[in-house]
Formats: C-alpha cells, structure tokens, sequence
C-alpha cells in the first residue's frame, strides 16, 4: 500500500513522565510510520511549525523513511497535545493547535496525494474538505472520528469517505444501528474499534466481529488505533476479505502497545 497521510500532526508531551517527555505523533503521521512497518510506504501532507518541536517531527517522520516531500514548514508553533500516563492508558489534556489553525491544501498537495492508493485523515486534519475532489479523481478515502463521529468534522467527511473509522465502548444494537446510518451516507466500509473488546465492521450487509491480539505487555495505548486503521487499510488495498483486513489491524495495534510512545 502507498498511503497519502494528511492533515493532523503533533508533538506529544507525557508531562508526568521523565520530567516531561516529547514524543513525536498525531494520527496521519503516526498512520503513515505504522504502513511502513507494515511493508507499506507511505508520505504525510500536513504543517509543521518553524520552532524546534517543528525541527523534530520532521527528522524524526523522515527518519522512518516517510516521504516529507509534501510536509511544510509554516511561522508559528508546531501543535502539542499535553498527555498523562496512567497505567498503560494515555489520559489526553490541553491540545494547542499552532500552524495547523488555518492549514489548507494546494493544488499540487492534490495532485502529489493523488499518486498514492488511498488518503487518510483524522478529525483535528481540517483537510475532510477536499474528499469529494479526491474520490472524483479516483482516490479512495479514509477517515478517523476517533470518539466523535458526530463532530462537524466528522459530518462532513463521512459522505465522501470510503473507509470510516471511530472508536466506540461495546458491541451493541445502538452501536449497530448508529453504523448501518452512517454506512447509508456513503462509507462503503464502516469501523468501530472497541479497545480491548476488539472491533466491528459493517459493510451494508453483514457485520463482522474481531477479537484483539492479545501483547506480551501493556505498556502504552498511545497510537493504538492509528495502529489498527493502517493495518486494516493496508489489508483492504491488497484485495484481502474484510475479516483478514481487522486481523492485520489488531495485530498491529497488539503490537504498538507493547513500547512507549506513539512509534
């Protein structure tokens, strides 16, 4: 899989680890390392600012082998999401947004995306926009709505995404019938991630049920779910059935909890 990741990036800061520690992230980014260490490649399309956390996720992205050809360095600061480690469970605070406020896409960011097998993009992205353009240009698309599928954001990625992902407590008949309406926009997949309860996919006709791969060791749940959609997306662009593509992604996902930080 080639993956155009967009949108989002961040510098995550454990201020109660080490006397604060900063760990480069943010869903696209995180989406975008994770494919490679999937046997994929992948390039991310986003802003960065011109301060040294700026200076850090891009060496640090490029140092995966992403290609940051497309990542651009805009004044201002880099956003930073203030995170707490609580056995294992990443607990998210404060979120300063920095460059990423009024960050759009250029034509040739377009045309650059378009070369790819599928584009990505989370809620905090402000790229979602752009998803009639790419899918009228043959692109399939991806959307993370993390815990908000009812976020504006969310609303309006979801008739122009292919592949819609977001994170919910159980199987149930609301979470059910909350994803039969959302797969009747448009999706022609529709994911829910259910944490250690594994995941559910719908596809307009059947629903299908994963359980997790279990780790050796939790030791943080930070890019869990990015973990997962990348697997899962990686499976789905190699022509796999749906249900080796939720394997992957919970082998994945297994596997990014068991070490610190996103990647």
């Amino acid at each position: 899989m080639k993956l155009a990741a967009m949108g989002s990036n961040c510098i995550d800061y454990y201020w109660n680890v080490k006397n604060g520690l900063v760990c480069p992230g943010g869903g696209p980014v995180n989406m975008a390392v994770y494919t490679l260490r999937l046997g994929g490649s992948a390039s991310y399309i986003g802003p960065v600012g011109d301060d040294a956390y700026g200076r850090l996720l891009r060496q640090a992205v490029a140092g995966k082998g992403v290609d940051i050809s497309h990542l651009h360095v805009l004044p201002g600061p880099t956003a930073v999401s203030q995170v707490e480690l609580r056995d294992g469970e990443r607990i998210f605070g404060d979120y300063q947004e920095g460059v990423l406020a009024q960050y759009t896409l250029s034509s040739q960011d377009l045309d650059f995306i378009c070369t790819h097998d599928v584009a990505v993009c989370d809620l905090w992205g402000k790229v979602e926009g752009f998803f009639p353009r790419l899918q009228a240009r043959g692109l399939p698309t991806a959307f993370d709505c993390a815990t908000r599928p009812e976020d504006p954001a969310s609303r309006r990625a979801i008739p122009h995404t292919d592949y819609l992902f977001f994170s919910a407590q159980e199987d149930c008949p609301a979470l059910r019938e909350q994803m039969e309406g959302y797969q009747a926009q448009g999706p022609k997949l529709v994911t829910a991630t259910l944490g250690e309860r594994g995941s559910l996919c719908f596809d307009g006709q059947e629903f299908y049920r994963c359980g997790i791969v279990p780790c050796r060791e939790l030791v943080d749940t930070m890019g869990a779910g990015d973990s997962y959609i990348a697997g899962f997306l990686t499976g789905i662009t190699a022509g796999k059935p749906i249900f080796q593509a939720m394997e992957l992604g919970a082998a994945a996902a297994a596997q990014t909890l068991e070490y610190f930080g996103a990647w």
